[in-house]
């Protein structure tokens, strides 16, 4: 019991990293083909699309500084609080970079058509990025507390 106990403690470390950057793959593939679809429409301006298309990395970069965070030696005594902590954080982070993902797309959709809305439309992504930052930010409190 205790092997199992201490093998979810390890996946809770690893989840947020993993989960985090799942969420990020595909929040800047959707992003980025939306970003490529706009560059065939438009005759400049190919720049702003690409940078909106990479918003949902920082997902990663989340998980990977929690993962350091929880990491440490796993005892059964605080197992269930890394899993618990990594694999709550992890599937948030990893929702927060598709979601973040589909409001990039739309961003970059909307200002090829009408290119003045360009930093009005991107204000959704900073919300949705807004939210991970809460998930980052109470993960390292709730990992300092074990």
């Amino acid at each position: 019991m205790n092997e199992l106990m201490l093998l979810f403690g390890w996946a809770g470390i690893f989840a947020p990293m993993a989960l985090g950057t799942v969420g990020s793959i595909i929040g800047c593939s959707t992003a980025g083909q939306a970003a490529i679809g706009a560059m065939l429409d438009v005759e400049s301006g190919y720049g702003k699309y690409i940078g909106i298309a990479v918003l949902p990395s920082t997902q990663a970069i989340f998980g990977i500084v929690i993962m350091f965070t929880l990491k440490r030696t796993v005892t059964p005594d605080i197992a269930g609080g890394l899993f618990g902590i990594g694999l709550l954080t992890g599937i948030a982070l990893m929702y927060s970079g598709i979601q973040q993902g589909i409001c990039c797309a739309s961003a970059i959709n909307a200002a090829k058509s009408k290119p003045e809305i360009f930093g009005l439309s991107i204000a959704p992504a900073a919300i949705v990025e807004g939210f991970a930052v809460f998930i980052f930010v109470f993960a390292l409190l709730l990992a300092g507390a074990l």
